[in-house]
């Protein structure tokens, strides 16, 4: 269901983002079973890359600076997209690591929602100074975890982009 349908009811809600969530979960099932190794970009491809939006994140259209940023897939990996300079756009890690693998329709309710819950926090309602308190709270332990294993990102002697020490760049790597 487009995010644009208005929907009758909260179980509507509910049913819509869990058909998405399994919709998701099995078309990465499905592709785990002819996974290919991913393509490493060059700095030439990186350059390429970040040129097509004028050094701007494509998700948030905020300046990207330095080297520090995702080489994204428009068309996601696990859908079994291909890994070539045209399928590929910049954007901020933290942009890129809560966008995951969303599907767009998906994606928007995710933007629907975050913007509306944005407001209720803003204006101090009942369930936007909740979702505030429960916020700080993951946000804290998700900044703890990432400081326990060291979240700083360099690019590795293979020319990965990854986690400092690990040369293979880890589960959380980014290649470009």
């Amino acid at each position: 269901m487009p995010a644009k349908r208005a929907f009758p009811d909260v179980e509507a809600v509910i049913d819509e983002l869990k058909h998405l969530h399994a919709s998701r979960r099995d078309q990465g099932h499905e592709h785990k079973l002819g996974r290919r190794e991913r393509r490493v970009l060059s700095p030439a491809d990186r350059c390429a890359v970040l040129a097509k939006t004028s050094s701007r994140c494509h998700i948030c259209g905020g300046e990207i600076e330095g080297t520090r940023w995702h080489a994204d897939h428009v068309k996601a990996h696990i859908t079994g997209a291909e890994h070539e300079v045209a399928n590929y756009l910049p954007v901020h890690a933290i942009c890129n690591n809560y966008r995951w693998d969303y599907s767009s329709d998906e994606f928007q309710w995710i933007l629907k929602l975050g913007v509306w819950l944005r407001s209720e926090v803003e204006r101090e309602t009942r369930i936007g100074r909740a979702a505030g308190e429960k916020f700080t709270g993951y946000d804290a332990g998700r900044a703890a975890r990432r400081e326990r294993a060291g979240s700083s990102v360099e690019l590795t002697e293979s020319g990965r982009w990854g986690m400092p020490g690990n040369r293979h760049g880890g589960p959380k790597a980014f290649h470009g």
